[in-house]
């Protein structure tokens, strides 16, 4: 399967990203078994990728509706486009929000927040979300479960 988002990168690169897509825990000896090079030269080419910001982290994803009491919403947020910035700031330094999205529309924000508690969420809602300047409009949905979140690029 060809992807066309790793045409810039070489044969040997485009090989040890789609693996380390797969397997980001998988060893540099394994990644060289695979594709036909020494250990230490996957280690430079891995280098490499995160120097030039192609790979940016490894990381543990929790799935927060497998830990019991745990609320996830997103929410859509339309402000006046010259305060969206500005509300965007805000919702960044809050905790229970983990990502923010800027997208297209009328100065929306697409945000999506993990809280602990249905109280947790419900302080969210009335102490942050309630007071951001310039809210036009602002809907809440509740996450019920996880269908498909596939993380990074697609393969």
């Amino acid at each position: 399967m060809q992807l066309m988002f790793l045409d810039g990168l070489d044969e040997l690169d485009q090989k040890i990203v789609k693996l380390l897509i797969q397997n980001a825990r998988m060893s540099y000896s394994d990644i060289g078994e695979q594709i036909g090079i020494s250990r230490v030269a996957v280690r430079s080419r891995v280098q490499a990728l995160e120097d030039k910001g192609i790979i940016e982290e490894y990381t543990t994803i929790i799935n927060p509706q497998k830990i019991s009491g745990a609320i996830s919403c997103y929410f859509e947020i339309e402000t006046a486009p010259d305060t969206l910035m500005e509300a965007a700031a805000l919702l960044k330094q809050n905790d229970t929000v983990t990502q923010i999205y800027r997208v297209t529309g009328k100065s929306r924000l697409h945000v999506h927040a993990v809280a602990s508690s249905n109280e947790e969420m419900e302080k969210l809602i009335y102490e942050t979300i309630d007071k951001l300047p310039g809210v036009i409009e602002c809907s809440c949905n509740m996450i019920f479960s996880r269908i498909k979140d596939i993380k990074g690029l697609r393969l």
